[in-house]
């Protein structure tokens, strides 16, 4: 197994860490306080650049199955869980005080984020190990395959909140909304009703693809028999184009431009790039 990996590097107080349990399959997981709430911190200095080391160690083993005709090299996927030593939370969503503050929140930290996962170039899994509210369901809906406990042992809901709490979705959320469910039934339960999913309910729609009896170690293990299966797909290098053409509208929607720039904005949004 390779050494663990910190994020932000160099910090501290880590709030991600990456492992490495085979040599084709990443693990992320997020321990960003007890319940994940996406912060800029999260996103953009441990969780993009996570996605970027994976991506990094995964082509330079596609590289090498290439040089060697040994195309099992190239197999590849990437788990992302909630943290290990709870039960409760896969994510919480965002820190609204936070986001609903700051207009390079969306355009800048979170969008670019679901763009990356959604067309990323090895099949992605969701370990949903507890609640998973708006921001957080919606990072889920951008990976390939989503697994989450049955909540039999510990109450454990899906829901898009935001109709209730008074806040507008970005362009991206609605994009994935559509991309993923073409059902209007199940959309407008979602979005306009805010239902709470239980697992059983989310399985029946179509929003997961398994739900597992246990707790955060079960849900991880099914989640790696999913990647184990799906990762033989990354071999020919063609996953992410695949996808890019399959959610082409989805990404020129979450590519819209939706803010009111002027200088002192594109600098804060220059500023959390660099």
């Amino acid at each position: 197994m390779a050494q663990a990996l910190k994020y932000p590097v160099n910090d501290p107080e880590p709030i991600l860490t990456l492992t490495r349990p085979k040599d084709h399959i990443w693990v992320i997981e997020l321990h960003n306080g007890q319940d994940n709430r996406l912060t800029p911190r999260l996103i953009d200095h441990s969780f993009k650049p996570a996605l970027d080391e994976v991506e990094r160690q995964w082509r330079e083993r596609w590289r090498e199955a290439a040089a060697t005709k040994k195309p099992d090299l190239a197999k590849g996927a990437l788990i992302i869980v909630g943290r290990r030593d709870q039960d409760k939370f896969f994510s919480n969503g965002l820190d609204f005080a936070v986001s609903s503050k700051d207009m390079n929140f969306f355009p800048v930290t979170f969008d670019p984020m679901l763009k990356r996962l959604l067309t990323f170039p090895i099949p992605t899994v969701a370990a949903i190990n507890g609640h998973c509210f708006a921001g957080g369901l919606m990072l889920s809906l951008a990976c390939d395959y989503r697994v989450m406990t049955d909540g039999r042992k510990r109450n454990a809901w899906l829901c898009m909140n935001e109709v209730h709490f008074g806040a507008r979705w970005p362009l991206s959320f609605a994009a994935i909304l559509r991309a993923k469910f073409g059902d209007h039934r199940l959309q407008r339960k979602i979005a306009l009703e805010g239902h709470r999913f239980v697992p059983s309910e989310a399985l029946a729609a179509g929003i997961l693809d398994y739900i597992v009896e246990g707790k955060t170690a079960d849900v991880l293990a099914k989640a790696e028999e999913v990647a184990e299966v799906a990762s033989a797909n990354a071999r020919a290098g063609v996953w992410g184009l695949i996808k890019n053409d399959l959610y082409r509208d989805t990404v020129r929607a979450i590519e819209q431009e939706t803010r009111l720039i002027d200088a002192s904005i594109e600098d804060a949004a220059a500023k959390a790039r660099l």
